[in-house]
């Protein structure tokens, strides 16, 4: 990774070391191991973030097995408005979402009791209640865990970005050259894969936090069950007289944040687009009644494009172990 000499990343080794010490050895809530059992959210409180980005390090380095591998040259598309989307050459990115950096710190600077304020906050996945990108997917490739993981199967997405349109915040991001599309329609499939947060599901099945909550120094985030992280949202919101982003945002997610600064302030105050998502009112997009009679029908068909490409991957693996053990 390439030296960055800077007071935040100062700071953030300093912290992340003190924090590795003093959190890493809390445990889920009993609730919250495996991935069947309660609907975990999490609470982010922005007033304790000091942008250290000590959760946007660890990530990536828990995480750094899931990155995409793309391989080069990329097939050509067709049609050619199919746009490549190459960050292997920049993987190292942090201020914004890519496919190799899936948690960004997002600022706004506003005004707060007469006093210029700037505040921090980690971005990544909404996990939302009922997730348009899982209801949507034509491939079934994007799926909801009943524990309120909403993750992307990278070994049987095509690319196709239907997850990042209707999300309303553009979470998702494509890696080209990388996935299942190389093997069975390489010119004419998504051209990629999505990636996101997937909130180390594979941690929470071993009972362990989640690698931004583990190493985070100032204990910005917690899990626990939704209700209870509801609960204690509206009790620090009462208390600082404040305001709750995700409780009801998109019909209700995973990821809820509290502020002493309405979250329509923040918005206008903080760099938005491509890979910055937006902090704006969200409607749930899954009561509109074509959404609706979309996933109906996709469903059944996602299903079978899952179990499809799930055999097909199996099948290559177990061809390419015989190969090598030949």
């Amino acid at each position: 990774m390439p030296n960055k000499i800077s007071r935040r990343s100062f700071i953030k080794g300093g912290l992340a070391a003190v924090g590795a010490l003093g959190v890493s050895s809390l445990p889920l809530p009993s609730t919250a191991k495996g991935a069947d059992q309660k609907e975990l959210a999490t609470l982010i409180d922005i007033r304790k973030c000091i942008g250290c980005e000590a959760c946007v390090e660890a990530c990536g380095e828990v995480n750094e097995s899931k990155f995409p591998k793309p391989q080069k040259p990329f097939p050509k598309m067709y049609p050619k408005r199919v746009k490549v989307s190459d960050w292997s050459d920049k993987r190292y990115v942090t201020d914004r979402l890519t496919p190799y950096n899936w948690v960004f710190i997002q600022e706004a600077t506003v005004t707060l009791d007469g006093k210029e304020e700037t505040f921090s906050f980690p971005r990544r996945c909404m996990h939302c209640q009922n997730p348009p990108c899982a209801d949507l997917c034509p491939w079934g490739a994007a799926r909801k865990l009943k524990n309120g993981i909403t993750r992307i199967d990278s070994d049987i997405c095509l690319g196709g970005s239907k997850c990042k349109k209707v999300c309303p915040w553009h979470i998702p991001q494509r890696q080209t050259g990388v996935g299942l599309y190389r093997d069975i329609l390489p010119s004419f499939a998504g051209n990629g894969v999505m990636f996101k947060c997937d909130r180390c599901y594979d941690k929470i099945d071993q009972g362990e936090l989640p690698a931004c909550i583990e190493i985070c120094p100032e204990k910005v985030q917690k899990i626990g069950p939704r209700d209870a992280i509801v609960k204690e949202a509206h009790a620090i919101a009462k208390k600082i007289n404040g305001y709750i982003y995700g409780e009801k945002e998109n019909g209700g997610t995973n990821t809820i944040y509290v502020s002493p600064v309405p979250f329509e302030k923040l918005n206008t105050a903080m760099e938005k687009g491509r890979g910055r998502p937006h902090l704006r009112p969200v409607q749930d997009s899954m009561a509109h009644a074509d959404n609706l009679a979309k996933a109906m029908v996709i469903a059944p068909l996602a299903g079978i494009a899952a179990a499809v490409g799930k055999a097909y991957k199996f099948t290559k693996n177990d061809k390419n172990s015989e190969e090598e053990r030949e």
